[in-house]
Protein backbone atom coordinates (compact mmCIF):
# COMPACT_ATOMS: atom_id res chain seq x y z
CA UNK A 1 0.00 0.00 0.00
CA UNK A 2 1.31 3.46 -0.88
CA UNK A 3 2.00 5.67 2.15
CA UNK A 4 0.71 9.24 2.44
CA UNK A 5 4.25 10.51 1.88
CA UNK A 6 4.65 8.38 -1.27
CA UNK A 7 1.32 9.61 -2.62
CA UNK A 8 2.17 13.25 -1.98
CA UNK A 9 5.57 12.83 -3.65
CA UNK A 10 3.89 11.22 -6.67
CA UNK A 11 1.42 14.08 -7.10
CA UNK A 12 3.93 16.83 -6.41
CA UNK A 13 6.55 15.37 -8.76
CA UNK A 14 3.98 15.52 -11.56
CA UNK A 15 2.97 19.11 -10.71
CA UNK A 16 -0.53 17.92 -9.82
CA UNK A 17 -0.77 20.06 -6.65
CA UNK A 18 -0.75 23.77 -7.50
CA UNK A 19 -0.86 26.93 -5.39
CA UNK A 20 -2.42 30.28 -6.36
CA UNK A 21 -6.01 31.58 -6.60
CA UNK A 22 -8.44 29.21 -8.28
CA UNK A 23 -12.14 28.87 -9.06
CA UNK A 24 -13.03 25.20 -8.63
CA UNK A 25 -15.59 23.34 -10.74
CA UNK A 26 -18.01 23.70 -7.80
CA UNK A 27 -17.76 27.50 -8.10
CA UNK A 28 -15.90 27.78 -4.80
CA UNK A 29 -12.54 29.55 -4.59
CA UNK A 30 -9.33 28.10 -3.14
CA UNK A 31 -5.63 28.86 -2.82
CA UNK A 32 -4.73 25.28 -3.75
CA UNK A 33 -5.78 23.22 -6.74
CA UNK A 34 -5.29 19.54 -7.39
CA UNK A 35 -5.12 18.52 -11.06
CA UNK A 36 -5.08 14.73 -11.07
CA UNK A 37 -4.76 14.63 -14.86
CA UNK A 38 -1.14 15.70 -14.49
CA UNK A 39 -0.25 12.56 -12.55
CA UNK A 40 -2.64 10.28 -14.46
CA UNK A 41 -1.00 11.26 -17.77
CA UNK A 42 1.76 8.81 -16.81
CA UNK A 43 0.35 5.29 -17.32
CA UNK A 44 2.73 3.66 -14.85
CA UNK A 45 1.71 6.10 -12.11
CA UNK A 46 -1.97 5.72 -13.04
CA UNK A 47 -1.62 1.95 -12.80
CA UNK A 48 -0.08 2.18 -9.31
CA UNK A 49 -2.78 4.57 -8.13
CA UNK A 50 -5.51 2.34 -9.56
CA UNK A 51 -4.11 -0.70 -7.81
CA UNK A 52 -3.89 1.15 -4.50
CA UNK A 53 -7.44 2.50 -4.77
CA UNK A 54 -8.85 -0.88 -5.81
CA UNK A 55 -7.19 -2.47 -2.77
CA UNK A 56 -9.40 -0.35 -0.50
CA UNK A 57 -12.41 -2.34 -1.80
CA UNK A 58 -10.84 -5.81 -1.74
CA UNK A 59 -13.66 -7.26 0.36
CA UNK A 60 -16.42 -6.17 -2.01
CA UNK A 61 -17.93 -8.01 -4.97
CA UNK A 62 -17.87 -5.48 -7.82
CA UNK A 63 -19.37 -6.10 -11.24
CA UNK A 64 -18.67 -2.70 -12.82
CA UNK A 65 -16.88 0.59 -12.22
CA UNK A 66 -18.66 3.80 -13.24
CA UNK A 67 -16.95 7.20 -13.26
CA UNK A 68 -18.03 10.74 -14.11
CA UNK A 69 -16.38 12.16 -17.21
CA UNK A 70 -13.99 13.63 -17.61
CA UNK A 71 -11.92 13.52 -14.45
CA UNK A 72 -12.81 10.00 -13.34
CA UNK A 73 -12.33 8.19 -16.64
CA UNK A 74 -8.63 7.26 -16.43
CA UNK A 75 -8.57 6.30 -12.75
CA UNK A 76 -11.85 4.41 -13.18
CA UNK A 77 -10.24 2.35 -15.93
CA UNK A 78 -7.19 1.59 -13.77
CA UNK A 79 -9.28 0.63 -10.73
CA UNK A 80 -11.38 -1.72 -12.86
CA UNK A 81 -8.22 -3.27 -14.32
CA UNK A 82 -6.94 -3.99 -10.79
CA UNK A 83 -10.17 -5.52 -9.45
CA UNK A 84 -10.62 -9.29 -9.39
CA UNK A 85 -12.79 -10.71 -12.14
CA UNK A 86 -16.23 -11.87 -11.06
CA UNK A 87 -17.97 -15.02 -12.19
CA UNK A 88 -19.37 -14.81 -15.70
CA UNK A 89 -16.97 -12.12 -16.92
CA UNK A 90 -15.60 -14.50 -19.57
CA UNK A 91 -12.03 -13.32 -19.17
CA UNK A 92 -12.85 -9.70 -19.94
CA UNK A 93 -12.41 -8.44 -16.38
CA UNK A 94 -14.47 -5.76 -14.66
CA UNK A 95 -15.88 -3.20 -17.11
CA UNK A 96 -15.10 0.49 -16.65
CA UNK A 97 -17.78 2.78 -18.05
CA UNK A 98 -18.46 6.47 -17.58
CA UNK A 99 -21.33 8.90 -17.24
CA UNK A 100 -21.19 12.16 -19.15
CA UNK A 101 -23.29 15.26 -19.65
CA UNK A 102 -25.76 15.45 -22.51
CA UNK A 103 -26.65 18.60 -24.44
CA UNK A 104 -28.83 19.80 -21.56
CA UNK A 105 -26.02 19.35 -19.03
CA UNK A 106 -27.60 16.30 -17.39
CA UNK A 107 -25.30 13.45 -16.40
CA UNK A 108 -26.27 10.26 -18.21
CA UNK A 109 -25.00 7.00 -19.71
CA UNK A 110 -24.36 7.25 -23.46
CA UNK A 111 -22.34 5.38 -26.14
CA UNK A 112 -24.35 2.18 -25.58
CA UNK A 113 -23.22 1.78 -21.97
CA UNK A 114 -25.70 -0.09 -19.75
CA UNK A 115 -25.91 -1.93 -16.45
CA UNK A 116 -27.62 -5.16 -15.49
CA UNK A 117 -30.40 -5.07 -12.86
CA UNK A 118 -28.94 -4.98 -9.33
CA UNK A 119 -25.38 -5.06 -10.69
CA UNK A 120 -22.87 -4.13 -7.97
CA UNK A 121 -21.22 -0.85 -8.96
CA UNK A 122 -18.22 1.02 -7.59
CA UNK A 123 -18.25 4.74 -8.45
CA UNK A 124 -14.74 6.17 -8.90
CA UNK A 125 -13.78 9.86 -9.09
CA UNK A 126 -10.43 11.65 -9.15
CA UNK A 127 -11.03 14.40 -6.56
CA UNK A 128 -13.87 15.04 -4.13
CA UNK A 129 -14.54 18.63 -3.14
CA UNK A 130 -18.32 18.80 -2.72
CA UNK A 131 -18.99 15.33 -4.15
CA UNK A 132 -21.50 16.74 -6.65
CA UNK A 133 -20.32 14.75 -9.69
CA UNK A 134 -20.21 11.54 -7.67
CA UNK A 135 -23.75 12.09 -6.40
CA UNK A 136 -24.94 12.66 -9.97
CA UNK A 137 -23.17 9.47 -11.08
CA UNK A 138 -24.77 7.49 -8.25
CA UNK A 139 -28.16 8.73 -9.46
CA UNK A 140 -27.34 7.67 -13.03
CA UNK A 141 -26.34 4.18 -11.85
CA UNK A 142 -29.50 3.76 -9.80
CA UNK A 143 -31.71 4.95 -12.66
CA UNK A 144 -29.98 2.40 -14.92
CA UNK A 145 -30.85 -0.39 -12.47
CA UNK A 146 -27.44 -0.81 -10.84
CA UNK A 147 -26.70 -0.79 -7.12
CA UNK A 148 -23.88 1.44 -5.88
CA UNK A 149 -22.09 -0.41 -3.09
CA UNK A 150 -19.31 2.15 -2.53
CA UNK A 151 -17.55 5.20 -3.94
CA UNK A 152 -13.84 5.93 -4.09
CA UNK A 153 -11.53 8.78 -5.05
CA UNK A 154 -7.84 9.49 -5.31
CA UNK A 155 -8.14 12.59 -3.14
CA UNK A 156 -10.78 13.74 -0.65
CA UNK A 157 -10.41 17.46 -0.08
CA UNK A 158 -13.81 17.86 1.62
CA UNK A 159 -12.43 17.65 5.15
CA UNK A 160 -14.85 14.85 6.02
CA UNK A 161 -17.93 16.80 4.89
CA UNK A 162 -19.06 14.36 2.18
CA UNK A 163 -22.48 12.74 2.50
CA UNK A 164 -22.85 10.35 -0.41
CA UNK A 165 -25.09 7.76 1.23
CA UNK A 166 -22.67 4.89 0.49
CA UNK A 167 -19.33 3.68 1.84
CA UNK A 168 -16.54 6.04 0.79
CA UNK A 169 -12.79 5.53 0.61
CA UNK A 170 -10.07 7.88 -0.64
CA UNK A 171 -6.37 7.24 -1.07
CA UNK A 172 -5.44 10.65 0.29
CA UNK A 173 -7.29 13.03 2.60
CA UNK A 174 -6.15 16.52 1.66
CA UNK A 175 -8.48 19.08 3.27
CA UNK A 176 -7.94 22.42 1.59
CA UNK A 177 -9.57 25.71 2.56
CA UNK A 178 -12.27 26.77 0.10
CA UNK A 179 -14.50 29.82 0.05
CA UNK A 180 -17.71 31.15 -1.44
CA UNK A 181 -16.68 33.84 -3.98
CA UNK A 182 -18.23 36.62 -1.92
CA UNK A 183 -16.26 35.52 1.16
CA UNK A 184 -12.93 34.76 -0.54
CA UNK A 185 -9.96 36.44 1.18
CA UNK A 186 -7.90 36.03 -2.00
CA UNK A 187 -10.49 38.08 -3.88
CA UNK A 188 -10.48 40.71 -1.12
CA UNK A 189 -6.73 40.99 -1.61
CA UNK A 190 -7.46 42.00 -5.20
CA UNK A 191 -6.37 38.80 -6.92
CA UNK A 192 -8.26 37.30 -9.86
CA UNK A 193 -9.41 33.69 -9.63
CA UNK A 194 -8.20 31.44 -12.42
CA UNK A 195 -10.45 28.61 -13.53
CA UNK A 196 -8.01 25.72 -14.13
CA UNK A 197 -8.17 24.42 -17.66
CA UNK A 198 -9.40 27.79 -18.93
CA UNK A 199 -7.46 30.74 -20.33
CA UNK A 200 -9.81 33.11 -18.57
CA UNK A 201 -9.39 34.60 -15.09
CA UNK A 202 -12.41 35.74 -13.10
CA UNK A 203 -12.15 39.28 -11.78
CA UNK A 204 -12.30 39.79 -8.05
CA UNK A 205 -15.81 40.90 -7.01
Amino acid sequence: MLSREELLRMFESAGAIRHGHFELSSGLHSGTYVQCALVLQYPRLAEKLGQALAALFSDAVIHAVVSPALGGVIIGQEVARALPEVKGAAGRGVPAIFAERDASGTMTLRRGFSLQPDEHVLVIEDVWTTGGSTLETIRVVEEAGGRVIAAGALIDRSGGALELGVETQALLDLPIAKYEPEDCPLCRDGGAAVKPGSRFARSAP
